[in-house]
């Protein structure tokens, strides 16, 4: 059962790991704002943006969609691609003074299916950013999947090589039971897999999961 293989996986993973304790974030927008920053990039990068705008004093739905779009990409430079995600940022901003009077709370009534929907609909925010958005900042019952996910779900035989990223979050939502820390802790065990074992040249020798049924595929 696919059900039991995730679960065995899970514990297989926390017991190597331990608790990743996802997503660091002080506030419910610093994890948005991070959610959005990490695109293409990693977590270290995002950090020193963020700790710009703290130290401008500009983390704040109010303060960043008064901010003018280019002082805004100079401060967040070091997530890369700093004035496409300066545009995304804006964009979110936007959508949400347009329609929520600026104000996360007013998210909190919206259903979870209309509230990816109406994520979605933004420009610059995909599946992964939406539904982290949704899991780590508003506590829904999403599963976050990427590309870490995919590769560790094909290699051991969980989903088709060609299946799409709504098909692989769905392989976990309908096999797990619907509990948000559960999500949010195996998303994250997961990504600590992808980079330090099962990377485009596995490392199956010393891999946590490795007497599990699998491709091999060693450096």
């Amino acid at each position: 059962m696919i059900s039991e293989q995730l679960t065995e996986i899970y514990q297989l993973l926390l017991n190597r790991f331990g608790p990743q304790y996802w997503w660091p974030g002080q506030s419910q927008f610093e994890i948005i704002v991070g959610a959005i920053l990490t695109q293409n990039t990693n977590w270290a990068n995002v950090e020193k943006a963020i700790a710009n705008l703290k130290s401008a004093d500009l983390l704040s739905p109010d303060k960043l969609h008064s901010l003018d779009v280019s002082q805004l990409a100079l401060l967040i430079r070091p997530a890369g691609y700093y004035n496409i995600k300066a545009r995304r940022l804006k964009s979110f901003l936007t959508w949400l003074f347009d329609n929520y009077q600026g104000r996360l709370e007013n998210l909190q009534t919206l259903d979870t299916e209309t509230f990816r929907r109406q994520l979605l609909s933004i420009k610059g925010i995909g599946r992964e950013t939406a539904d982290s958005i949704l899991l780590y900042a508003f506590d829904r019952e999403v599963f976050v999947v990427d590309a870490y996910t995919a590769r560790i779900s094909v290699r051991h035989h969980l989903i088709d090589p060609d299946a799409d990223y709504e098909q692989l979050k769905d392989l976990f939502q309908s096999n797990l039971p619907a509990d948000v820390k559960l999500f949010n802790e195996y998303h994250a065990l997961l990504v600590k897999l992808g980079k330090q074992f099962c990377r485009p040249a596995a490392r199956c020798s010393s891999c946590p999961l490795k007497n599990l049924p699998h491709t091999l595929q060693t450096e």
